[in-house]
């Protein structure tokens, strides 16, 4: 029987734009935190092993709060958890620059801040914006959210240095959680229930009966194997790039750029990620993107030391760094449907994370042992081949309970391009917004790119 008691949700657009600003104020002030490395542990008499770790910690707490979040996102709505979420992540940023024990700066950076994150992560936010458009749209709805996380990475790279700069990393601190406290209003504009045109289908799984089909799912194992690569990868060349730049004898500056590129380029690729899953097999793009991932990280540790060399290989990651998400998330929802994907992307996600903390803490554990990254650049790239393996034999074919329901059809041509599709021309109305506000993106990132340049 038809759901009636469904609040009356914002207009979609009104839903593409907050999401978007939600995750470029998530992700932007989030991926500066490498700029802090530096001038902290100098500061405070750490190692870059006590930073790492606090950052580590982070991405777990971020990793086990997200399935927490979504789950409740999924039951509830999303609204109230960025609520909090905003206020627990601008409080742990202010904290940071106060705290002068190890200790105390593992409780603020890593824990309070990893939940703060969690609860307003841009997973959440592309699960919104999914259940707001129509089925044959929805990777591109999820490709545009990475890209808006993208633009934030564009944004706060180079603004993070200058308010380190300018201010002092403390006041910096403090002022980027004023700007998370912008997500509040922002928040308000998100869906307030679960999505109107979900399938009946869908809406009569129960909680532990997703979670059951999810963990009997050769795929899903697959796909969570992988994505701990992703976030192995990313999180280890956030933290860590602006001070290998400077091992390599560069200015500060040049780290700071190159994390702007990433997020730049990211833009392109995490949108043509999105628009690869609507058109071809979502689980063989993401196994020719960790491919080339370690194409890529090999290029960087044999290449001889320069700007230049920094600069193209941020430009090659940043094509592929958030465009597994997009794929990976509509990979989830294209199998086990839209009603609990906050969730079963949240135990994927938990898995990134997993890699998030192997990869940040590896990183000032081997440095501070052998003064050098070598090591976990080397692992980063045997990672990358082996995920590129994992994704290759993923079954991307719907669960028979979602082939036909609530008008919906499976176009399943074969195993690995099954599709779910509405009917056309309700798709084609609500596919205008993610497409115009993505391509405003990418010319907006390009004009503060050449601002900064200059």
């Amino acid at each position: 029987m038809p759901n009636t008691g469904l609040l009356k949700q914002p207009p979609v657009v009104a839903i593409i734009v907050a999401g978007c600003l939600i995750a470029m104020l998530n992700f932007g002030v989030r991926s500066s935190f490498g700029l802090f490395l530096e001038p902290m542990t100098t500061t405070r008499g750490w190692d870059r092993e006590t930073f790492a770790l606090a950052m580590a910690i982070q991405n777990l707490l971020w990793g086990f709060g997200v399935p927490i979040a979504g789950a409740l996102a999924d039951r509830y709505g999303p609204v109230v958890v960025m609520l909090l979420g905003s206020i627990v992540y601008a409080a742990g940023l202010w904290a940071m620059s106060v705290v002068e024990a190890p200790f105390a700066f593992y409780m603020t950076a890593g824990v309070l801040t990893g939940i703060g994150v969690a609860f307003t992560s841009f997973s959440l936010v592309m699960t919104a914006m999914a259940k707001a458009v129509g089925p044959e749209r929805r990777s591109l709805a999820m490709g545009a959210g990475a890209s808006a996380g993208s633009f934030g990475q564009v944004i706060f790279s180079p603004l993070g240095l200058v308010f380190i700069e300018s201010f002092g990393w403390e006041a910096s601190l403090t002022y980027m959680a004023f700007l998370v406290l912008m997500i509040i209003p922002l928040a308000v504009m998100l869906p307030k229930s679960r999505a109107a045109g979900m399938a009946t289908v869908e809406s009569e799984v129960k909680f532990a009966t997703a979670i059951k089909e999810a963990f009997s799912h050769r795929g899903f194992l697959l796909l969570t194997a992988g994505f701990f690569v992703c976030g192995f990868h990313v999180s280890f060349i956030s933290v860590h790039l602006p001070a290998y730049v400077v091992d390599l004898g560069m200015e500060a500056r040049v780290g700071a750029y190159a994390l702007a590129i990433v997020g730049l380029f990211n833009i392109l690729g995490a949108f043509l990620g999105g628009a690869a899953g609507q058109k071809w097999s979502k689980k063989s793009a993401l196994t020719v993107i960790y491919f080339l991932r370690g194409i890529v990280i090999t290029g960087l540790v044999l290449a001889p030391p320069s700007e230049l060399t920094i600069y193209i290989f941020a430009a090659t990651m940043g094509m592929l760094w958030l465009s597994t998400v997009p794929l990976t998330n509509a990979i989830v929802g294209q199998v086990f449907g839209m009603q609990w994907l906050g969730t079963l992307f949240g135990l994927v996600f938990l898995s990134h994370q997993l890699g998030s903390f192997i990869g940040v803490w590896l990183g000032g554990y081997v440095y501070d042992s052998t003064g050098s990254y070598d090591f976990v650049w080397w692992c980063g790239v045997g990672l990358a081949f082996v995920a590129a393996g994992l994704h290759w034999p993923i079954n991307e074919t719907p669960l028979a309970r979602l082939q036909v329901g609530d008008g919906q059809v499976v176009l399943a041509k074969s195993a690995s391009t099954a599709q779910i599709r509405a009917p056309r021309a309700p798709a084609r109305a609500s596919a205008q917004p993610e497409i115009v506000i993505a391509s405003g993106l990418v010319m907006i990132a390009i004009a503060v790119a050449m601002h900064f340049a200059h």
